[in-house]
């Protein structure tokens, strides 16, 4: 009986050496050029910030972890891969999560929508872009015409309120055809498409490119959007520690975006090769869109609105339970261990605030209604300025010093979005002082009722030059 029972225990101590020294497979799948999930991705594996908060001790004390990093360019593929079990972490925005969370249930599997990285709640990130020759201005102008967007995107969604809100059919009075970023790109610069749709960053970034201009953001159909984060639900039941430990690297990484935001959009830039002026559109103060990690009731609305527009698009007929889906147990756990207040967090819905001085005067600037930037390459700081006047003879005197511009940003008078100011429009009123907007209807509008005159940028940047 003795020897009996030593084995038996000799048998349970093995057993249990063997489950503490296993090998933990931790299948991360990014979207890096999707540049708002990077604190969901490309900073935690660029900078290594998941092995700082591994778990090593209880039932992890003698584990070894298996990290494993793909990259996909949408949410499809990525979804496709976690439902197949070769992923257990995937990064995504609103639609394609949804259908990411239908998917594993037609799989007999589930998943979950563990944190938000990076949205808006009004939209913004989003946006429909014409080729940098068109005629068109705005999307009224787009009756009749060929439009295309990534099908079952949050883009799509954006595309089909906007459409909606026109009062037009979207079976008649446009022609939705499918076509991926990448595509739409060439497409844009030959001419071969009348209009695109698409998500972060390529509203923004064609138009910094050169070949597209920005007619339509999606702040202007006022439908919250993000990209957040997912994991596999049996995964994270088994490990919910290690769950944690990714969401605690995503906030290190967070904060150090919110630290350093000119860094790492450079960053950004040499893994990707997006713009690092595009990037900083998103990550830098008062950008398109707010970095947030909780999970507000206007993106807990987006996942239930992505959910009803795939039914609406015959993508599936099978509901989802948001309130399962979305999972915020992980992020407050995170949240604790980092030593933040979640709830306060989730009760914060200002932008990354700004705190600088105006780059001519000195002085503190405190209005951040017409504040204007300038990025010269090779300056590891941007440069800010309280109005766009002061920062458009800034930049003369910048051109006459044979200064390389990268990018000059402008807030936008009416929606206070971030705007690149050489694609922008603005309204000189009788002091002089410029007010920008995206859209040149938007300009005229505000001119009619405010007074004043609707210029293009070169127009108001030759006009400020000659008073000067």
């Amino acid at each position: 009986m003795l020897l009996r029972t030593t084995l038996a225990g000799l048998a349970l101590a093995i057993a249990s050496a063997q489950a503490s020294a296993e090998t933990i497979r931790i299948a991360i799948g990014t979207q890096d050029t999707t540049i708002n999930c990077a604190a969901g991705g490309l900073l935690i594996r660029e900078l290594g910030l998941l092995d700082k908060y591994l778990p090593h001790d209880g039932k992890y004390k003698d584990a070894k972890y298996d990290i494993e990093w793909k990259n996909f360019t949408s949410g499809a593929p990525l979804t496709n891969e976690m439902v197949a079990g070769k992923l257990d972490f995937g990064a995504m925005a609103d639609f394609p999560g949804s259908f990411n969370g239908v998917a594993h249930l037609d799989a007999n599997k589930r998943s979950l929508f563990i944190s938000v990285l990076s949205g808006s709640i009004k939209g913004s990130g989003n946006g429909i872009v014409v080729p940098a020759s068109s005629s068109v201005q705005s999307l009224d102008q787009l009756k009749g015409k060929t439009i295309s967007v990534p099908f079952a995107s949050t883009a799509h969604g954006m595309l089909l309120r906007a459409i909606a809100a026109q009062g037009w059919d979207p079976k008649k009075d446009v022609r939705i055809i499918a076509q991926a970023p990448e595509i739409a790109g060439s497409a844009l610069r030959s001419n071969r498409i009348e209009a695109h749709a698409d998500f972060v960053p390529f509203a923004e970034l064609f138009p910094n490119r050169g070949f597209a201009r920005k007619i339509y953001d999606g702040s202007q159909a006022n439908a919250p959007t993000f990209h957040g984060a997912l994991v596999d639900a049996s995964y994270a039941q088994k490990y919910p520690e290690i769950v944690t430990a990714y969401l605690r690297a995503g906030i290190e990484a967070d904060q150090l975006l919110a630290a350093e935001p000119e860094k790492y959009s450079e960053l950004i830039e040499k893994v990707t090769g997006i713009e690092a002026e595009v990037n900083y559109l998103f990550h830098g103060p008062l950008g398109l869109q707010t970095r947030d990690l909780s999970w507000k009731p206007e993106y807990r609305q987006a996942v239930a609105t992505s959910i009803d527009t795939l039914k609406l698009l015959k993508r599936t007929d099978r509901g989802l339970d948001v309130d399962k889906f979305v999972d915020d147990q992980y992020i407050r756990a995170a949240f604790k261990q980092s030593g933040l207040d979640y709830d306060k967090q989730l009760a914060n819905y200002a932008a990354l605030p700004l705190k600088a001085n105006d780059a001519v005067t000195g002085k503190p600037i405190t209005d951040f209604k017409r504040l204007a930037q300038i990025w010269v390459r090779g300056e590891d700081k941007v440069r800010h300025y309280a109005s766009p006047e002061a920062a458009l003879q800034a930049l003369a005197t910048l051109e006459e010093e044979g200064k390389d511009i990268r990018a000059i940003y402008a807030q936008a008078a009416d929606s206070g979005i971030k705007l690149l100011a050489n694609q922008a429009w603005f309204v000189r009123n009788g002091k002089g002082e410029l007010n920008a907007f995206l859209l040149k209807s938007q300009a005229e509008q505000y001119a009619q009722q405010h007074g004043g005159t609707a210029l293009d940028f070169t127009t108001a940047n030759q006009k400020l030059v000659a008073q000067h």
